[in-house]
């Protein structure tokens, strides 16, 4: 089993890339687990790519950050097996 560093750089270098939807899950548990709660202001409506980046991160408000990581590894051993 991996822990969190490990699994973060293992998915840094997937072969292929995941979908936005699978990056999203990603990128909400690592900052979480990296920074906590959401610390930023939301982004403006036109810039979607920030905007869903933001709500990924801000779905996890109050998880704990040893529960975001957890659940990252989680993820990570979910996606593993179809990108690396």
């Amino acid at each position: 089993m991996v822990n969190f560093e490990q699994a973060a750089e293992l998915a840094k270098n997937f072969a292929k890339k995941p979908t936005d939807s699978e990056f999203l899950e990603f990128y909400g548990l690592y900052k979480q687990a990296t920074v906590g709660d959401v610390n930023i202001e939301k982004p403006g409506v036109l810039d979607l790519k920030k905007k869903a980046m933001y709500e990924a991160w801000n779905s996890h408000k109050g998880l704990s950050k040893d529960a975001a990581k957890e659940a990252y590894i989680k993820v990570y051993e979910k996606y593993a097996p179809k990108y690396a």
